[in-house]
């Protein structure tokens, strides 16, 4: 599999912050990688329910995060929710196994709606940190925006896309969305859909292919 990682660094209050088109973040100050809704175990809660899906849509996911990790050599790796989609389950195993490869990242989970995390299988996953939010400095990380909370928020839960028009056809592309309180991350699993409705106001996007990140 071959992985192009394309950047677009942004400035959010004076800190920056490296785009990909990986659907992933770099965060220079604390050296994490910051990715949202992997959504591990999805393609085997469809298979457990009847649904023939194969493997090869997580394998492909946790590729992707290999090269990331090989590209920035992240000393923290933090997923802002959604890490499982359905507890425990074999691909969860098989993510175990890809974890261990990589020992000395930590590994800090904001947990989201599906993140149904028994203490065994916290264990199971050698989590350093789980909690419904993390913050650092001036930057609050949880899985959906609060809009009770003031400062800058460092979310996921959305799978945020939008539609781009042209005279031949729509397309709809996956996007980061960064407003003046928010940076909303897409979902790291290409295996989700997009919303292209519930998206921040005032936001500028930033779509990604495989060839690239672009600004809108």
């Amino acid at each position: 599999m071959s992985v192009f990682i394309a950047t677009k660094e942004i400035i959010i209050r004076n800190e920056a912050f490296i785009l990909t088109n990986q659907r992933a973040v770099f965060w220079k100050k604390e050296k994490a990688l910051l990715l949202s809704d992997l959504h591990i175990g999805k393609t085997a809660h469809f298979r457990k329910n009847g649904i023939a899906l194969a493997n090869h849509i997580m394998k492909s996911d946790l590729e992707r995060l290999s090269v990331l990790i090989e590209y920035f050599q992240p000393e923290k790796f933090i997923v802002v929710g959604d890490l499982l989609h359905a507890g425990d389950n074999s691909d969860v195993d098989e993510f175990c196994q890809w974890r261990n490869q990589y020992p000395d990242l930590q590994f800090y989970l904001i947990e989201g709606n599906h993140d149904r995390i028994s203490e065994s299988l916290e264990k199971k996953l050698y989590l350093d940190f789980k909690e419904s939010l993390l913050e650092l400095g001036a930057f609050t990380l949880i899985h959906d925006f609060d809009k009770e909370k003031s400062g800058f928020q460092i979310t996921g839960h959305i799978h945020p896309g939008i539609v781009l028009n042209s005279a031949v056809k729509s397309i709809r592309l996956p996007c980061f969305a960064l407003s003046e309180n928010q940076l909303l991350l897409p979902a790291f699993s290409e295996f989700t859909g997009l919303d292209t409705k519930n998206l921040p106001k005032k936001s500028t996007f930033f779509v990604f292919t495989d060839e690239g990140i672009y600004e809108v």
